[in-house]
């Protein structure tokens, strides 16, 4: 009886020296609750107001907002094709640069038929590093351009190690990706200055969101575009310039005719006019999106993931495709 008592007492002496860290650590649960809770109710607000709300109010008047004329390059497919229709949609004159005259003219006139906006298009490679740069400058040079739009870009033919692409490919890759954004903004950004307002929209990829290998060179790239958007957005935010990076996931689009479960409209892997209809509505709204709600979602969810667990499954189905591709060259 006397043990039974002895342990009694001792159970209550830990019970009442315990009691201070049970509070503690229900503060901090509360807390983490708590925080857990406003971030999760401040997402949703987020992802209501940027992809929501936009498509039930008006449209934004964006020749007032920004002005006349949009450049668009690579704008004769894809995303930059849909993008330009949809601001052409809105009233915006259109440039479009691209190195194909033929799809340059063809686009050209479509836009100008259908929507009845004043168009016109640059011929121009991007992948020639500083030489399509003067005739591009002197092209612009008397044009009020509200919105630039950098949309050109090159992606592998199916994921790949590193030491198997071609060196050509890694140089077309930086002058396409990379040098050709930095270029398009070097050349349209003082004139948004002097007239205080005027939108740069750089299309990254939710590949910045984490490390993916067998896409290296390719996610390299576009993380440089998120950071330089970024970047600049800061700069000259003050001086009336909105600067946004666009960080789709996979879109149905020629660029990945290579990777056959995203070549085809899904519910996940939208088509480029679908996806630009959304994306242009969160102009002004925010400097980084997916630019689509889908892709919103996926990307919170990419960002969570541990990096090791990205880089796995990147490497699984790189591998799977690569496969796949080198397949189908064989036959």
């Amino acid at each position: 009886m006397a043990a039974v008592d002895r342990f009694y007492l001792l159970y209550r002496e830990i019970s009442r020296s315990c009691n201070f860290y049970v509070e503690a650590l229900a503060i901090v649960g509360a807390w983490y609750t708590v925080r857990k809770c406003v971030s999760l109710a401040f997402n949703t607000y987020s992802m209501l107001r940027l992809h929501v709300i936009p498509k039930l109010g008006g449209e934004v008047d964006l020749v007032k907002q920004y002005g006349k004329w949009a450049v668009v390059t690579g704008g004769t497919d894809g995303i930059g094709k849909a993008y330009a229709e949809e601001l052409a949609k809105r009233g915006v004159n259109i440039i479009l640069i691209s190195r194909s005259k033929e799809k340059l003219e063809a686009v050209s006139r479509s836009i100008s038929e259908t929507y009845k906006v004043e168009t016109d298009f640059i011929v121009a490679d991007f992948s020639k590093g500083r030489e399509p740069y003067p005739a591009i400058k002197e092209a612009l040079k008397d044009r009020e351009i509200g919105i630039l739009v950098n949309n050109v870009g090159m992606f592998y033919p199916y994921p790949d190690y590193f030491t198997n692409l071609p060196e050509d490919m890694l140089w077309d890759m930086i002058n396409i990706n990379i040098t050709s954004a930095n270029m398009m903004v070097h050349i349209v950004l003082p004139g948004m200055v002097e007239k205080k307002k005027g939108a740069i929209v750089n299309v990254s990829s939710a590949s910045c969101c984490q490390p993916t290998p067998m896409l290296t060179i390719y996610g390299a790239s576009k993380i440089y575009l998120d950071y330089f958007s970024r970047a600049l957005h800061y700069e000259y935010a003050s001086k009336g310039i909105f600067v946004q990076s666009l960080t789709p996931f996979v879109i149905a689009t020629k660029m990945v005719a290579g990777i056959s479960v995203a070549s085809k409209r899904s519910f996940f892997f939208p088509s480029a006019e679908e996806y630009a209809s959304h994306a242009v509505s969160t102009l002004g709204l925010s400097t980084r999106t997916t630019g689509y709600w889908k892709h919103a979602i996926k990307f919170t969810l990419g960002e969570r993931l541990p990096e090791w667990i990205w880089a796995w499954f990147a490497m699984y189905f790189g591998r799977i495709t690569r496969k796949e591709a080198l397949t189908c060259k064989v036959k």
